[in-house]
């Protein structure tokens, strides 16, 4: 089969160059320049044409048969391959996903503790620090609440009961003591006024 395929390749090549030579060759009629230009690249192209054409043989079809053949008989197995690698990539990235998920939840299982230490934490710091606020002197409190931020010392008032609160209040400049009203009024509004703008 190769040594067929080998005299059918170098017939073709022969007859090529051969028309190459003879076109190039000037053996023809001389013509003007133009028509030498404009006839060179047809003629050749017909040549070869004809020459590919009239060696086209029975076996130059067979063979031609046998490769198409060849490559229908193997497309199905290139595009199962072709599948099989696409599968493969997926399931390479779906494990890498896998990780990530598993490293970001392990993460945030990491920050819900360190979370839950915090707020357990803020809730001691908070009762601690509302047991000394109620057991100061109410005009000593009031000084002390006036130096911090009026939320916190709101929410400080907030957890006294409410005679130790007015009295601290009491205490206080009436401007520092109405910030502090309004917001232990706003946080106790059920419902929120919106915005009118």
């Amino acid at each position: 089969m190769t040594a067929r395929l080998t005299i059918i390749r170098s017939r073709r090549f022969a007859a090529i160059i051969g028309l190459a030579l003879v076109a190039g060759s000037g053996f023809a009629a001389p013509a003007s320049s133009e028509e030498k230009a404009a006839d060179e690249p047809q003629a050749v192209n017909d040549q070869v044409h004809s020459a590919t054409s009239a060696e086209a043989s029975p076996e130059q079809k067979a063979y031609e048969s046998e490769i198409e053949a060849y490559c229908a008989n193997i497309a199905d197995a290139a595009r199962d391959q072709r599948y099989l690698r696409q599968k493969n990539e997926l399931d390479n990235l779906k494990s890498k996903v896998d990780e990530r998920i598993a490293l970001l939840e392990q993460r945030r299982d990491e920050y819900q503790k360190w979370l839950g230490k915090r707020d357990d934490f803020m809730r001691v710091a908070e009762a601690t620090l509302v047991d000394i606020y109620k057991n100061m002197r109410p005009d000593a409190a009031a000084s002390q609440l006036s130096l911090i931020n009026p939320g916190v010392a709101a929410a400080i008032v907030m957890k006294l009961n409410a005679r130790l609160s007015s009295q601290i209040l009491n205490e206080m400049e009436p401007e520092k003591a109405a910030a502090l009203a309004g917001i232990i009024a706003n946080a106790a509004a059920t419902e929120q006024p919106k915005d009118p703008s």
